[in-house]
């Protein structure tokens, strides 16, 4: 166990010390807010509120404690199966990862109201395990813009590319080019990152919200038609910058911050 725990501190350091290295040369770069996503895959049968409940009493305001304003905690929309849970973590810069964390894992608070989830046992476990993947934010949106609470949905998209030339011209087009057309037509922006740690690289991710799927769709087509996407679209510059695309559809929990 604590050789597993130490090649993963290893991984996430190497992964962080790759993206400072990455990002210290942008002329653009301030500081830039750090997202990290937790897709927890429920185990079949698992008592999900109990992960809500740890989630909410524990590991929130631990987070909140520390300097992270923001945690969102969404579900799939539908009923998927496997069911997962999504958990959006904003830590205010790449450097204060690392210490938040250890904070958090330290703290006596923590400790107390994490008492119930650690009593599980092993023959009932909640979850099977949950992916991590860490995205520094763009230059041209450093930081996520929390939407006003009401019902609403997210839609979560991952772009993967072929390499990661292709994946930082998709940066580069959304940074100069696309923001614009996404303000134009309603495609509202909550974050935009680039991953350096998880699954599926070279990749980014991006989350925007609606009202309601109707709305989604009708700005959707909006952006489709419209005339600067279709010249934009169109530049051999930013040519096969995307591979594949993961599509998920999200809606918040009502303790979710985000």
């Amino acid at each position: 166990m604590k050789r597993r725990n130490f090649i993963q501190t290893a991984a996430m350091s190497s992964a962080l010390l790759a993206g400072k290295l990455s990002y210290a040369g942008s002329a653009k770069a301030g500081k830039k807010e750090l997202f990290e996503i937790r897709e927890y895959e429920i185990h079949f049968g698992g008592n999900q509120n109990a992960l809500h409940a740890y989630l909410e009493k524990a590991l929130i305001p631990a987070f909140n404690k520390f300097g992270v304003k923001n945690v969102g905690v969404f579900k799939e929309i539908g009923k998927s199966e496997p069911a997962k849970v999504y958990v959006l973590i904003v830590y205010p810069s790449m450097e204060e990862y690392g210490e938040i964390n250890m904070k958090v894992k330290s703290d006596s608070d923590f400790k107390q109201n994490s008492t119930e989830w650690d009593k599980i046992p092993a023959e009932k476990p909640v979850f099977n395990r949950y992916n991590s993947t860490l995205l520094v934010a763009f230059d041209n949106m450093p930081s996520i813009k929390v939407p006003a609470k009401e019902t609403r949905i997210f839609e979560l998209r991952t772009y993967e590319g072929y390499n990661e030339d292709a994946v930082r011209r998709k940066v580069k087009m959304f940074n100069e080019e696309e923001f614009t057309i996404f303000d134009r037509t309603r495609l509202n922006r909550v974050f935009f990152g680039e991953a350096i740690s998880g699954p599926n690289l070279p990749c980014l991710t991006y989350m925007i919200t609606f009202k309601n799927m109707e709305e989604r769709d009708k700005n959707w087509a909006a952006f489709g038609a419209d005339t600067d996407w279709k010249k934009v679209s169109n530049d051999p510059i930013y040519a096969n910058t995307v591979s594949n695309i993961r599509r998920v559809f999200l809606e918040p929990t009502p303790y979710s911050q985000v």
